[in-house]
């Protein structure tokens, strides 16, 4: 494969630490895991991660993260994606005590079910589920993983962009060669690629060729794709959900909302105090990123009136009396309800996504941010 790739201001990348770090990361140095399908990288005891899913609702990570404060948890990571009226989240927690992956089993099993019970809310029918591991995840690969396994690609009238929004998916079959065609396009942003190949992978298509374009702010990608068994897509049901899944994944990354960014010292409880800030003034958290590092709290979150209306400016100003002027900054226009995408870098191995038999062709002229 061919690869062109510019930093994310479009500019070439001439950092020699950044351009070794990729040698290593794709070259006979890195490691791949033999099946691109396991998660689990490593055993770490350094955190306990904690799987969630269930039914999206305004407050909903507030109530989850005073779960865990309540249980004596330190979130130490986490990330959440809200799509189409679901939730996933991978949070890494800590003993507040020791400061370290949380190994007792009937604590472990009181955690899940107290979780359960939040993510079900007053709906005991509602599909939740809640998973504890010691494993090492890669975040962003999981998460669309749980949300596949949700469903979350079913339309149900509720959390849908609109057709200008929506991304153009379509499939065919080229019956001389056995591939079926997926041609994509959409706006362009970071981690497309990622998105659109993880899901094919997820739903065990092979990628044997691939063209990649961007022009201006718009992609165009078109994939030459085979179940493992060689067959291409073999019914008009299986192509519906080809493009269903597809537009789930682009759109997952997608987030309505204003977003902010908390920059802090870290402390236990903290992810409790600050989205209980945001619901009682009304927010809904649409998607969030938490990291500690080194004593320091970085969060961003994306969030949005719980009524359905543009944030109130006064409502902003208002949190950021209550949580300090200088460690809450406001990305955008609070009256600008646009999807906006998360841009915060991850890491991300190609090894093993494409098997090929054929030449594949990427080219990536220009990443917009």
């Amino acid at each position: 494969p061919v690869f062109n790739v510019t930093d994310q201001d479009g500019n070439k990348i001439l950092d020699e630490g950044i351009l070794d770090y990729i040698r290593k990361s794709l070259g006979p140095e890195s490691y791949f895991m033999p099946s691109i399908r396991s998660v689990g990288v490593k055993q770490s005891m350094d955190h306990t991660a904690i799987e969630l899913t269930g039914s999206d609702r305004p407050g909903l990570l507030s109530e989850v993260s005073a779960v865990l404060r309540h249980l004596k948890c330190n979130v130490v990571n986490a990330e959440v994606w809200t799509h189409n009226t679901r939730a996933a989240a991978v949070m890494q927690v800590t003993d507040e005590e020791t400061e370290t992956a949380i190994t007792d089993p009937e604590r472990l099993s009181r955690i899940k079910s107290l979780l359960c019970n939040v993510l079900k809310g007053s709906n005991k029918s509602s599909l939740a589920k809640t998973v504890v591991s010691h494993s090492v995840t890669h975040t962003e690969r999981r998460l669309h993983q749980m949300m596949f396994a949700d469903r979350d690609y079913e339309r149900t009238g509720g959390d849908v962009l609109d057709d200008r929004q929506r991304p153009n998916v379509d499939v065919v079959n080229w019956h001389d060669k056995d591939y079926s065609v997926v041609t994509i396009r959409c706006k362009d942003r970071p981690k497309l690629l990622f998105d659109t190949v993880c899901t094919l992978t997820d739903m065990d298509y092979v990628v044997f060729h691939a063209n990649i374009d961007t022009l201006g702010p718009d992609s165009y990608q078109e994939y030459y794709i085979r179940h493992l068994d060689g067959s291409p897509v073999k019914s008009d049901a299986e192509r519906q959900r080809v493009t269903q899944c597809l537009e789930a994944a682009i759109e997952r990354r997608v987030s309505e909302g204003l977003k902010l960014e908390l920059c802090t010292t870290d402390r236990v409880g903290l992810l409790s105090d600050v989205t209980r800030i945001f619901r009682e003034n009304s927010l809904t958290v649409t998607r969030a990123e938490v990291s500690t590092k080194a004593g320091k709290a970085v969060n961003t979150f994306y969030v949005r009136d719980a009524s359905g209306y543009p944030v109130d400016v006064k409502t902003i100003d208002s949190i950021r009396q209550v949580l300090g002027q200088t460690i809450l900054k406001v990305k955008g226009n609070p009256d600008d309800s646009k999807p906006v995408s998360q841009e915060s870098p991850t890491r991300f191995l190609f090894g093993g996504l494409f098997k090929s038999k054929s030449f594949v062709n990427f080219s990536l002229v220009r990443s917009y941010s």
